[in-house]
């Protein structure tokens, strides 16, 4: 089993649900990146969600696209997002997936691309614009690496939509909470247990719900249907409002913790 199926497993025999969280490599630089990954790794993630800058990231809102604009702007490139994980490594056993544009990868070399991710330790990739009627080409050399390939599902998804990517995916089945791009909302959408209910009645994997979860309120509600969760554009705001290290690192730490419910 992979690392993303066993954490689940852990889960569900605990009866707890995942807390996923999402920081841009690189974003405002690699150590500071590192650090605060390692911290939402201690303070209670069960996955991180490492995006891989991007300069076209339409799929996101103006948080992440200027998180990626930053790390960008810092010099992040591929290489060095495959380095950070292989330090990660050394001292975070938690899977690690990574989120990205399609067009990296295949500059990279799908093979190129496969194969250094599973050696730096990465234990899936979300294409976020990669439908699954095109990853005919990337799925096989994903599996073949060992890579978990992580479908989204929206909530315009049709049944027979649901029923492709709940058979294709791996590793977990990412819900998009809503149409749109990510950003942190106020609201969870009142819909959101009918989605995750269609996509259940299709599947037995772990279905993690994304896109604009920020409170703790919210990740109750969501894993009351929902094997988990999410959180991406609170924490790289917190990235983007807090400028000495010290006191980022101990703010992520607190929000994650208590996002995860863990006393500190």
């Amino acid at each position: 089993m992979s690392r993303i199926c066993d954490r689940f497993a852990e889960l569900a025999r605990a009866s707890e649900k995942a807390l996923v969280t999402y920081l841009t490599a690189g974003d405002p630089d690699l150590d500071t990146s590192e650090a605060l990954l390692l911290e939402t790794a201690g303070a209670g993630a069960d996955v991180l969600e490492i995006g891989v800058p991007f300069s076209d990231p339409l799929a996101d809102g103006p948080s992440i696209q200027a998180a990626s604009q930053r790390a960008l702007e810092a010099g992040v490139r591929l290489p060095d997002v495959f380095n950070l994980v292989r330090r990660l490594r050394t001292r975070v056993e938690k899977p690690i997936v990574l989120m990205t544009y399609f067009n990296p990868v295949q500059k990279y070399g799908l093979e190129r691309f496969a194969k250094d991710a599973a050696l730096a330790g990465v234990d899936g990739v979300i294409a976020t614009d990669l439908p699954p009627e095109e990853a005919g080409d990337w799925k096989p050399v994903a599996d073949a690496a060992g890579l978990s390939t992580i479908f989204l599902l929206a909530p315009t998804s049709t049944p027979e939509r649901i029923e492709m990517i709940s058979k294709m995916s791996t590793g977990f089945i990412y819900c998009v909470s809503r149409t749109g791009v990510t950003g942190a909302r106020d609201e969870v959408p009142k819909e959101i247990g009918d989605i995750v209910a269609s996509i259940r009645a299709k599947t037995d994997k772990p279905i993690v719900v994304g896109f604009g979860v920020s409170k703790r309120e919210q990740v109750a509600l969501i894993t009351q249907r929902a094997d988990g969760v999410v959180v991406g554009s609170a924490l790289v705001d917190m990235v983007a409002r807090n400028g000495a290290r010290e006191e980022l690192l101990a703010a992520v730490r607190r929000f994650v913790a208590d996002l995860k419910g863990v006393e500190r």
